[in-house]
């Protein structure tokens, strides 16, 4: 299986700020679409970057309130490690375990197709072994 069949499953909807988004702006994406990361996106759209729950936490932490006068572009990974529709679930899976990531940008021709988080990952690999098991069920069920 391949993160294709994910996106399909998901949809390409990606949330994504500009790089000078304030942290609190982020902060308030990320806590109202209960999601772990927003995409920053270049003036001409292209990826420039990530910014995750994580991020925003860590400058809290190290900042204390000067964090809210951050943007995403302080704030943001700039070597974003991505995937193609093409990558295995469990590559990425592998890539996001050696990474220490929880949400993987999806390529497609290099344009940003969507996005994908550890969640979305587990839930298709669960989905796809429950539908296994019913099939293996309905065999076993068969007169022979």
């Amino acid at each position: 299986m391949t993160i294709a069949a994910v996106i399909r499953e998901k949809g390409r909807n990606v949330v994504s700020v500009a790089p000078e988004a304030s942290i609190m702006e982020i902060a308030t994406i990320i806590s109202s679409r209960r999601i772990g990361a927003v995409m920053v996106l270049a003036d001409h759209g292209g990826l420039a970057g990530i910014v995750s729950e994580r991020d925003v936490v860590k400058a809290l932490a190290k900042e204390g309130a000067k964090a809210l006068e951050l943007t995403a572009s302080d704030l943001m990974t700039r070597q974003v490690t991505t995937v193609t529709m093409q990558t295995s679930i469990d590559h990425a899976m592998e890539i996001m375990d050696a990474g220490y990531f929880r949400h993987l940008p999806v390529m497609d021709g290099g344009e940003l197709a969507g996005i994908v988080s550890i969640r979305d990952l587990v839930k298709h690999r669960i989905t796809m072994h429950q539908r296994d098991l019913e099939l293996l069920k309905a065999a076993v069920r068969r007169p022979g």
